[in-house]
């Protein structure tokens, strides 16, 4: 399984009504994370979940549920999380 495949299926248990990953790590090939495989990310996605919650909370929500990857396959990630009526 990809790694983006592998974010998508992490990411389902917040159960989003849409999710779009997009790799970013060729634009910071050569920085030190990159040299080492750890990969740059954007995140679109829109669950429900995120109702009634600041953005900080939404991207913990995000961090908790990609779990280890943050710690090995991720160096940076830009989220962009909605409620589905925003």
């Amino acid at each position: 399984m990809s790694r983006i495949e592998t974010m998508k299926a992490r990411l389902a248990t917040l159960t989003p009504t849409t999710l779009e990953i997009i790799d970013d790590s060729q634009q910071h090939a050569g920085h030190g994370p990159a040299k080492a495989g750890a990969g740059y990310y954007t995140v679109h996605i829109v669950a429900a979940a995120f109702t009634g919650k600041n953005t900080l909370a939404r991207q913990r929500m995000v961090y908790s549920a990609l779990g280890d990857m943050m710690d090995r396959d991720i160096h940076a990630l830009n989220i962009k999380a909605k409620t589905p009526e925003e």
